[in-house]
């Protein structure tokens, strides 16, 4: 089994724009480091789980290696969208053996070893398994299998891709198990209370 993390380095001013805006870039790269950082110990701590960080820049292995260490292997992300990078993804860890993998996103504060473990168990009896993000898309998918079609034809970043997903599961004759739901870190009012002090990230005024 993998777990399949997808990482940008981490440079001012390329990750999370939409939350740099509000607090600045400086405060939201500190923000995104800590989340990113949990998700990969969250993942490191399911027992048996190769955990796969895939990186982008594609030049960027070693900063990402400074960053997170040698605990998981280091991937750098395929060219193309978010689908066809997430495809790609997929296809290598199961080509490399891995018969359930699981991809989480790299901004959810709530991630817990627990929610992993128990999707990539949902997987002994479903096919895909679903983690539902408040916002329209997902924190969390498991397969067993490519689905074709399934990471094409998806306006990515908008409220529509679950519903897409689902849809083209549906099409494929797939159910999937449904986790709860999470909320991932987009805007500063996602950030949980405790996030929300000058000791998470220092908020920039003009």
């Amino acid at each position: 089994m993998a777990i399949l993390v997808f990482v940008r380095a981490p440079e001012a001013g390329r990750v999370k724009t939409r939350l740099a805006a509000s607090i600045g870039a400086e405060a939201a790269l500190r923000v995104y480091r800590r989340l990113a950082e949990h998700a990969v110990r969250e993942a490191l701590d399911v027992a048996g789980a190769e955990v796969r960080v895939h990186f982008t820049p594609a030049d960027a292995e070693a900063p990402v290696r400074a960053w997170l260490g040698d605990g998981p292997a280091l991937l750098p992300q395929a060219d193309g969208d978010l689908g066809e990078r997430m495809r790609d993804a997929f296809a290598q860890a199961f080509s490399d053996g891995h018969r359930r993998v699981v991809i989480i996103g790299s901004d959810l504060p709530e991630m817990r070893a627990e929610l992993l473990r128990r999707a990539i168990s949902l997987l002994d009896d479903h096919q895909a398994v679903i983690g539902p993000a408040r916002d329209g898309g997902y924190y969390l998918l498991g397969l067993m299998g490519l689905v074709e079609g399934l990471f094409e034809g998806i306006a990515w970043s908008t409220p529509g891709v679950l519903q897409a997903t689902l849809e083209r599961l549906e099409a494929a004759g797939i159910t999937p198990a449904l986790l709860e739901p999470l909320t991932d870190v987009d805007e500063v009012q996602d950030l949980p209370p405790g996030w929300q002090d000058a000791r998470a990230f220092h908020v920039e005024h003009d």
